[in-house]
């Protein structure tokens, strides 16, 4: 496997779009999470017009692992005024999954964010999924409570880490 994170670029978008929906997807099925109820989940919100507003409009850094000039994982950063971001959409295609591919993009994501002139990282996972969460504190993530929402059928919980 050819370990290779790079920048995303406009012409990326539509694939960027499928890692991140199948990704997401296997969640959603694990949950029971559907279109009907939590179409604002990533697995079903995510499409080429809100990752390309992001890239473009909200100029936030994106990063993709290519395996063989395939985009098999993502994430980008949220930068926020107050010298913190939000590490947004980790995610890693299924068939990739278990080979380190993650915790390469989630080291990426520490040292981008500290170039970027980031001192703290913030995340928002769903609460239910404890194995993410304990694979984020496995990075020293500190869970900082949750909060329920009523257009998800899930907990939104969340986490930050010093950088």
């Amino acid at each position: 496997m050819v370990d290779a994170i790079r920048e995303i670029q406009e012409k990326d978008i539509d694939e960027c779009v499928d890692v991140i929906r199948a990704s997401f997807q296997t969640v959603a099925d694990e949950f029971g999470f559907t279109k009907e109820n939590a179409p604002r989940y990533t697995a079903f919100a995510t499409d080429a017009k809100r990752i390309r507003w992001h890239l473009l409009g909200e100029q936030r850094p994106m990063y993709a692992y290519c395996d063989e000039g395939s985009i098999v994982g993502y994430y980008s950063l949220a930068l926020q005024d107050n010298n913190e971001c939000e590490l947004n959409n980790l995610c890693v295609l299924p068939a990739y999954r278990h080979k380190g591919i993650g915790e390469a993009l989630l080291s990426d994501a520490f040292e981008r964010a500290k170039e970027l002139g980031c001192t703290k990282m913030n995340i928002g996972i769903v609460e239910e999924n404890q194995i993410l969460r304990k694979w984020y504190e496995g990075y020293d993530f500190v869970h900082l409570g949750c909060r329920k929402y009523d257009f998800f059928p899930f907990t939104c919980g969340y986490m930050t880490r010093e950088l």
